[in-house]
């Protein structure tokens, strides 16, 4: 066939009439992967121990955790929890640094 020409009968027509679907979307439905409430608890957890205990590999801990909750959770999900629990763990930080400036010592 010629380029630019159209099909000039229905037999020479390539496409199944009873093939065709219309396009239905799939309804989205978001998954339950509880990483994030895992992560923000535990990011909690570990920002209190770096705050209390002065611990700083807690605190970086907890930096890691709100770093993990915010990259893994949903648009429609509270910002105002998520940032505020980063906020506690880089105070935790920063706590503990004030209190101690010494680098962290390797314990093993």
């Amino acid at each position: 066939m010629p380029a630019g020409s159209s099909i000039s009968s229905p037999k020479d027509d390539p496409r199944r009439p009873n093939k065709i679907f219309r396009y239905k979307p799939v309804p989205n439905k978001p998954t339950d992967d509880p990483t994030p409430e895992y992560m923000n608890l535990l990011g909690m957890i570990f920002s209190m121990c770096g705050l209390l205990m002065k611990l700083k590999w807690a605190a970086w801990a907890a930096v890691f955790c709100s770093f993990i909750t915010f990259s893994n959770s949903r648009s429609s999900e509270d910002t105002k929890q998520m940032f505020s629990s980063f906020l506690l763990s880089v105070s935790a930080v920063v706590m503990s640094y004030l209190q101690n400036p010494q680098p962290m010592a390797a314990t093993w």
